[in-house]
């Protein structure tokens, strides 16, 4: 019988056959969901040889809820994924300029899955556009509740946008034109924290050995200057002994004492060309959320793109996992997608359920098909010799190299 997983002393309970909930996706959503289930499924099968397996249950949010129920995400839908902790998701519809809020910005905040987590490192036998795409491996760290993502902002020539900056211009010394749209740019201390807190959390954990936090500070000086202020405070105050900064390695050879990490910060333009030309020097990064959003996938670019580049978006425990590009709505239901983001996604929810061998598994499996040359048309068309595979296909071939 299926069982929910829960959250007891602190830690994850998971049973031997956790009902996770799903979000099939707009566009290309139902391809890469139905390959990637496909995937899944049988690296739990092999893993554990049918001790485990998941149970899965559908929730509804997107163009797909909105036929169903005339929402674009239910509550319902918010509640089962609170009430199972860990759910997946595939890309969902965003108008631009217009129409409805984002659903995944919606979905972080309601939940408050303040840690959008990235991972990006080359999958062996992809192209990519750099020489050695090899030298990046990076997990990003991206506030997920504030900046200008929060979404609080004004039409221009709106009651309240003249009303905003009437208060501006009279009371504050501004001056803005009355036509400006206007938006504010929250950062705060305890959100900056708590995303620190994670990411060193995690660089311990996994033995990384640089956690950079990048930021505009230089220009942006009381929201992202603060964001790099808080950061180095939470390490002193919670991580004290166990990292080094640059500055403190001044005068010396430059090598940070073993068992230490070295904590240091870049400015966001810089670090664009940092991770081009000094790749191998970067581990972890924690950034606000715009500047996230832009990293990640500019880094996602050098190792093959949004199509081989998984994501997370994680609280205290509510986790939901989803593919980190958009809709594609122009291949949908043509099973032509790469669900290589997708399927790397669920590679992070069984690492972080605690069933590293069905990942590992499903990671392998992965690396291996792309290196037999059996992929979609995104990545076939860079590569000489490749035999282009429909999405539900190169599901086939990750399975029949599972066995």
């Amino acid at each position: 019988m299926a069982e929910k997983i829960t959250v007891r002393n602190g830690r994850l309970e998971v049973p031997d056959n956790p009902i996770i909930p799903y979000i099939e996706g707009d566009g290309t959503g139902p391809d890469i969901w139905y390959a990637t289930r496909l995937a899944i499924d049988a690296a739990v099968l092999k893993a554990y040889s049918g001790r485990r397996r998941i149970e899965w249950k559908e929730v509804l949010a997107g163009e797909k809820a909105f036929k169903a129920t005339g929402e674009w995400l239910p509550r319902k839908t918010l509640d089962d994924i609170t009430e199972h902790v860990v759910a997946i998701k595939g890309p969902l519809t965003t108008p631009v300029g217009e129409g409805i809020r984002s659903l995944n910005v919606t979905i972080r905040q309601e939940l408050d899955l303040y840690a959008c987590i990235r991972p990006v490192k080359w999958i062996k036998g992809t192209p990519s556009p750099v020489v050695h795409p090899e030298w990046l491996d990076v997990v990003i760290f991206r506030e997920n509740t504030e900046d200008i993502y929060a979404g609080i902002e004004w039409m221009p020539g709106s009651d309240k946008a003249r009303k905003v900056i009437g208060f501006l211009n009279g009371e504050m010394g501004c001056k803005i034109d009355e036509t400006a749209s206007i938006g504010v740019k929250p950062i705060t201390k305890s959100a900056t924290q708590r995303l620190m807190r994670k990411a060193m959390e995690y660089a311990m954990r996994n033995h990384r050995h640089t956690v950079t936090i990048v930021h505009k500070g230089n220009i942006m000086k009381y929201t992202e200057g603060a964001f790099r202020t808080w950061c180095y405070e939470l390490a002193e105050a919670e991580f004290k002994g166990l990292f080094v900064t640059e500055e403190e390695l001044k005068g010396t050879d430059g090598r940070v004492p073993k068992g230490k990490i070295l904590i240091n910060d870049r400015i966001t333009d810089n670090m664009f060309q940092q991770l081009l030309l000094r790749s191998r020097e970067y581990d972890v990064i924690v950034t606000p959320n715009l500047n996230g959003d832009y990293l990640s996938d500019a880094a996602a670019a050098q190792v093959g793109g949004l199509g081989m580049a998984p994501g997370a978006n994680i609280g205290d425990f509510l986790a939901v996992f989803e593919a980190t590009h958009g809709t594609a709505p122009k291949y949908a239901g043509l099973d032509k997608t790469n669900p290589g983001s997708l399927m790397l996604s669920a590679k992070m929810m069984l690492d972080y359920i605690g069933w590293g061998e069905a990942a590992d598994l499903l990671a392998r499996s992965l690396e291996d098909t792309v290196s037999q040359k059996k992929v979609t048309y995104d990545l076939a068309r860079n590569m000489e010799g490749a035999k282009e595979v429909r999405t539900s296909e190169f599901a086939k071939y990750m399975v029949e190299n599972m066995g």
